[in-house]
């Protein structure tokens, strides 16, 4: 949280709790992108993320007088964050699972040469890079709930085996464990059909007509490419403030990092200025 100590944490939290709302907004701003990020992965669709996003944040703010401080606040955040969503029911992708045998079928035998021409006049270039980060994305849905958290936590936050053991309610060495066969996993499949990052037949350009037919891209929302990246820094800073941190992550690229929608903040916004939220701060 922008490298706040723990002691500077703790008083905004207790301000918070009192009813300071400006304390309140500046816990908000530092562990939003990050509960946006994790919801994305988590979930598949930025619809989705914002949902799960708002939700969370919600859930934050009326539990905030649970925090003690027995780990940094930006742990605390991803607890709730990570149960709350491997609980969630509401996404696309719980009611139309995913698997690795039907991705990689669809790769094999999708008819990408029978489709025509649905580009809109947006350039093609876009588009295969807009496929490319969205399918990377939706491949993380093949995992099951659990392991895709951990994939998550270890692969793209980076976060030491103990706190993410502590978050998932699992012991380091079996996160340590899980985390890497999952990564051989994803590391497998990415070689063998993905001509992106691996050796495989796969090319995002050739199936771009074939991924907006099947409704994967919307040349006229192209959520990713709107979307403002999280520097490298920016992340970096939010993985010291879990504390410790450990050299397990191998660089899987696509899993980059994004600003919570302007949609989520006004949102929230809202709530902390309607008088739902003034009852909940005085009860």
């Amino acid at each position: 949280m922008n490298q706040k100590t723990n002691e500077e944490i703790q008083a905004l939290v207790a301000k918070a709790t009192a009813g300071d709302k400006k304390a309140l907004e500046t816990l908000i701003a530092g562990v939003q992108d990050l509960v946006f990020n994790l919801s994305l992965r988590m979930l598949g669709t930025f619809t989705d993320a914002e949902d799960a996003t708002q939700d969370i944040l919600l859930k934050m703010i009326t539990h905030l007088s649970s925090f003690r401080g027995d780990s940094s606040f930006t742990t605390w955040v991803f607890r709730i964050a990570a149960n709350h969503l491997k609980n969630y029911k509401k996404h696309m992708f719980a009611h139309y699972p995913l698997s690795f045998e039907y991705y990689g079928d669809d790769i094999e035998n999708g008819k990408i040469l029978d489709v025509p021409d649905l580009t809109q006049n947006v350039e093609k270039d876009i588009l295969a890079e807009e496929l490319k980060l969205s399918c990377t994305n939706v491949m993380l849905q093949c995992l099951d709930v659990e392991s895709r958290c951990i994939f998550i936590l270890g692969t793209m936050f980076k976060i030491d085996s103990r706190i993410a053991g502590d978050i998932l309610g699992i012991t380091p060495e079996a996160y340590r464990q899980r985390l890497s066969r999952i990564r051989k996993k994803m590391a497998d499949f990415l070689e063998q059909y993905c001509g992106e990052y691996g050796r495989g037949k796969c090319k995002c350009k050739d199936r771009v007509n074939y991924a907006i037919q099947n409704h994967r891209i919307n040349p006229l929302q192209l959520d990713y490419m709107a979307a403002s990246e999280v520097s490298v820094q920016t992340m970096m800073d939010v993985k010291n403030a879990m504390e410790d941190i450990d050299d397990l992550s191998q660089n899987f690229s696509f899993c980059k990092s994004y600003q919570s929608p302007e949609r989520t903040k006004h949102l929230i916004q809202e709530f902390l200025d309607s008088t739902q939220f003034s009852i909940i701060q005085k009860s």
